[in-house]
């Protein structure tokens, strides 16, 4: 069968060129192949220029244009790939920025290139052909710097923006008045000024909204217009170093402030919900501080039993309760305590929330199959005195733990119980044998946080008669030694009227209440009997005088510190 269509041969004789050989048929052909790519390359060129016009953007063939080292290393090749962009140009004062497609997230990459170069940011329309024509000259490179993660915003912008910062309402009103590279700043900002843990940017079917959580509870404190939502997200993704194109799985990052004071950590994580990206960033304050041992909020026969406890060289001191409850910063209060030159103390976290001097903290990391269980093996070879480890999940982090507390080791962990005396039947659950379990721990704290009193606007409440009656059950089970303390036919309540200083919310800070019992030869015997339940370990350690959450926290609402809603809000 003939083809219907001329060969390279039939062409070149009708143009009045030579008919070649086999082997000059096919270097014509690879001429004539290359020949009509130049042309299709050409073509694409003229499309995007095309393109550009219409988008009022600048255009440039960047095949044609030579391209400094210096310009390459002002946008990281993982960040180039990434956004599909290159830097091609670079002075102190002007910087060029080619991209294949110009989006919002291209829009605020090139405001925090020139914001961190303090210069301007031309940005032009490239082909994908000149796009990777730049992304092979980064092979001609050393390695190029990464782009810095921490935020340039300085103590004086966030007291400017503190000062006009009153209340919850006039934050609201802040916002309305700041510009959406400002967003970021002030968001920051109010969040410090009332103490905030966490923001929360949500996207809603309408709009955005923001809300913080101060002591535990979220309370909304703006709504910012939907058309700032993916230039706002893109700005948070570009600072804690996570990918702006993909929008449908969650990502977590981390940001740094640095502060005249001491530094700031940011931990920000997205999720894909229904109307855009979710946004939370909890504010990690590195530098502070922290909440000492004294501080906790633990009183009377319980402080004596666990300082006397913490004291010990070995055994296993375990904090229980749900997410949020504290369960780390008592662990941080005792590490403090313990925190001595003549002592090396190892912790093991998920994440490292607080930086601590003179303690060597390692973060578990599931994608590199550093797991709890096998940080704890490593640990242990590195001669500790302490250790602490952020959770106990399973069987074999348990059983590594246990071992640790029986031969010379104190350790300290979490595991998520409801209750103190739940914490030794979830051990049996996981299969810890109770001989192995029942000498190595010294003792369990149960806890909770309640929101304090603001003492700027506090005063006495009237309790309704059904509450009343219920704080009378809690305190009739007190230990007799405690109920002896009590003027049970003179009771007095205390709430927050809202004023200026807690922004109008009657709270300020919060304290734990806790119910902590040690072991004992009744409870060990419990133990090693196998027959053991949540109500039975309770039983024991009320009748060898515990004081249980909720007592503590009608006790704490007796001396002004919280309130009785409070204390029934986190207790039962």
């Amino acid at each position: 069968m003939t083809s219907d269509f001329p060969s390279i041969s039939d062409l070149a004789s009708k143009a009045g060129a030579p008919v070649l050989n086999a082997q000059g048929t096919q270097g014509a052909q690879t001429k004539f192949t290359e020949k009509m790519k130049e042309i299709g390359i050409k073509e694409k060129e003229a499309i995007v220029a095309q393109n550009a016009g219409a988008q009022n953007l600048p255009y440039i063939d960047l095949a044609k244009f030579a391209i400094a080292a210096e310009a390459l290393k002002v946008l990281p090749q993982e960040l180039a790939t990434e956004a599909k962009a290159v830097c091609f140009f670079f002075t102190a004062e002007e910087i060029r920025l080619g991209t294949v497609e110009f989006t919002p997230d291209i829009e605020e990459l090139a405001y925090q290139i020139g914001e961190r170069h303090h210069a301007h940011v031309g940005v032009y329309l490239i082909s994908q052909n000149s796009w990777e024509h730049a992304l092979k000259l980064y092979a001609n490179l050393p390695i190029v710097k990464a782009v810095s993660k921490e935020i340039n915003i300085t103590d004086e912008e966030l007291n400017r923006y503190a000062l006009n910062i009153g209340n919850l309402s006039s934050i609201h009103e802040a916002f309305k008045q700041v510009s959406i590279t400002d967003i970021l700043t002030l968001m920051i900002a109010s969040a410090l000024k009332v103490s905030a843990s966490d923001i929360h940017v949500e996207a809603e079917e309408e709009g955005i909204k923001v809300r913080y959580r101060i002591d535990g509870v979220l309370q909304d404190v703006a709504e910012l217009p939907k058309d700032q939502w993916k230039r706002f997200v893109s700005r948070i993704k570009l600072l804690a170093a996570l990918k702006i194109n993909i929008t449908d799985r969650p990502q977590d990052g981390r940001v740094t402030l640095k502060l005249s004071q001491n530094s700031l950590d940011v931990r920000v994580s997205t999720m894909p919900t229904i109307h855009g990206e979710s946004v939370v960033m909890r504010i990690l304050h590195s530098g502070s501080k922290g909440v000492t041992f004294d501080e906790l909020g633990i009183r009377g026969e319980a402080y004596v039993r666990l300082k006397h406890e913490v004291e010990r060289p070995t055994g296993m001191i375990i904090t229980t309760g749900p997410t949020g409850s504290g369960k780390t910063t008592s662990l941080y209060a005792i590490l403090r305590t313990l925190n001595k030159p003549d002592v090396k103390i190892i912790t093991l976290e998920d994440p490292i929330e607080i930086k601590m001097e003179g303690i060597n903290q390692s973060q578990v990391d599931a994608a590199r199959d550093y797991t709890f269980a096998k940080g704890l093996r490593s640990i242990l070879r590195q001669d500790p005195d302490i250790c602490m480890v952020g959770e106990i999940r399973d069987l074999e982090t348990a059983e590594i733990a246990i071992q640790a507390a029986l031969t010379g080791h104190l350790m300290l962990s979490t595991i998520h119980t409801n209750s103190a005396s739940g914490a030794i039947p979830r051990f049996l659950s996981m299969g810890v044998k109770p001989f192995l379990l029942a000498p190595s721990l010294n003792s369990i704290i149960g806890q909770r946080l309640v929101r304090r009193i603001c003492p700027d606007c506090v005063e006495e409440t009237e309790l309704p008669s059904d509450t009343l009656e219920r704080v009378g059950k809690v305190l009739q089970e007190l230990p007799d030694k405690e109920k002896a303390n009590v003027n049970f036919t003179d009771l007095h309540f205390y709430k927050g009227k809202g004023c200026e200083v807690c922004s109008g919310l009657g709270f300020k800070g919060r304290v734990g209440v806790y119910e902590i019992f040690t072991m004992n030869k009744e409870i060990e015997e419990v133990i090693l009997s196998g027959k053991v339940s949540e109500y039975t370990i309770q039983e024991l350690a009320v009748k060898q005088g515990m004081i249980t959450m909720a007592q503590d926290g009608i006790l704490k609402a007796l001396d002004k510190i919280t309130t009785v809603e409070e204390v029934f809000r986190v207790t039962e």
